[in-house]
């Protein structure tokens, strides 16, 4: 079995060391294994990562492919087109690669042939609180984490482009990642899945995922992925679960909790105590999670801009597309 790990890149030359670097370190299958590529399928406006590449030239069998201002989804498609591997495994250019990944993805792959599959994502112990805090939010089914790829799925699984892996065959057959700008990896394995093909999750082959490093960053991030479920729903009507419209209820609930107990005195003992419980169990489970409680306090931040960046994103597009009637919406539809 051979491997193409193809990194959409765009500037961010540490992270892509950090990357390649977690990469060497990877401990290889003893048996039926045959090699792994990586391809870094470049964005970058200029040169900026020729030379972190160059470092590990010697230690990798790596394939450069630098188109300036190429965005994601052709960037990802670029790199599967040149890639030898029976699999391609996509991963975004902000994770590290645990030294037993490819040992579990192997053996895994090995026992359970899948078409297509993914892993979780987890938080690295080198992590600052904030991304840890963020990691929780993003991870945890106090907030939306339960649809995103656990031990346990709240429905059909959807690998997501982090950590995601199909045969090159089939990826052909799919035509790759559509035009979207965000939300194209969910979009690809909900056609993957419904061609008849086998998605797996493995929930052994995690990667750490920094993602954001700002709330504020995070924010707009998150808001992007609720405009994009709307996108995504335009084109494959049965993929609008009850769980994507509870960030938006939530944000409802808050902002009518907040103004109205400034009139009422009913609404604030009945908001006070519902808020609160929530939120200390956002504390807590976070606080022992992570054994800090500067990252239990930072979930409270971090989940509440993962639950309002999404669901005001939600809506938003959902307004744009569904009541003026602006089927491009937020402009999130196609790259360009």
């Amino acid at each position: 079995m051979f491997y193409s790990f193809v990194v959409p890149a765009f500037n961010r030359p540490d992270e892509i060391r950090e990357l390649l670097a977690s990469l060497v370190q990877l401990n290889l299958p003893a048996s039926s294994f045959d090699g792994l590529e990586v391809i870094i399928a470049d964005g970058s406006p200029d040169e900026i990562l020729v030379s972190v590449i160059a470092e590990f030239k010697n230690q990798l069998r790596i394939e450069h492919i630098h188109r300036p201002k190429l965005a994601i989804s052709p960037s990802r498609n670029l790199g599967a087109e040149v890639a030898k591997g029976d699999y391609v495994i996509f991963l975004d250019s902000d994770v590290i690669l645990p030294a037993d990944y490819l040992i579990h993805l192997h053996a895994s792959l090995q026992k359970n042939p899948a078409d297509a599959f993914g892993g979780p994502d987890a938080a690295h112990g080198s992590f600052s609180s904030v991304q840890k805090a963020i990691n929780f939010a993003m991870t945890s089914y106090l907030t939306t984490g339960g649809i995103r790829g656990g031990k346990k799925q709240l429905h059909a699984y959807n690998p997501r482009g982090f950590n995601m892996g199909i045969k090159k065959e089939i990826f052909k057959k799919m035509n790759g990642f559509s035009p979207l700008t965000c939300g194209e990896d969910i979009e690809l394995s909900i056609r993957i899945l419904e061609a008849g093909y086998s998605v797996q999750l493995i929930p052994e082959a995690f990667v750490y995922h920094k993602r954001r490093s700002t709330f504020k960053s995070f924010f707009r991030q998150v808001f992007r992925f609720g405009a994009a479920r709307i996108n995504i729903y335009y084109h494959h009507r049965k993929e609008l679960k009850l769980t994507h419209f509870f960030p938006s209820a939530f944000l409802i609930f808050l902002i009518a909790g907040v103004i109205g107990s400034l009139f009422s005195k009913l609404i604030f003992t009945t908001f006070l105590p519902l808020t609160g419980v929530y939120y200390a169990a956002i504390f807590i489970l976070s606080s022992l999670k992570e054994k800090s409680i500067e990252v239990g306090l930072l979930s409270l931040v971090a989940s509440t801009c993962q639950l309002c960046g999404y669901g005001s994103g939600f809506l938003t597009n959902g307004f744009e597309v569904f009541v003026k009637g602006n089927k491009n919406g937020l402009g999130l539809g196609a790259s360009k």
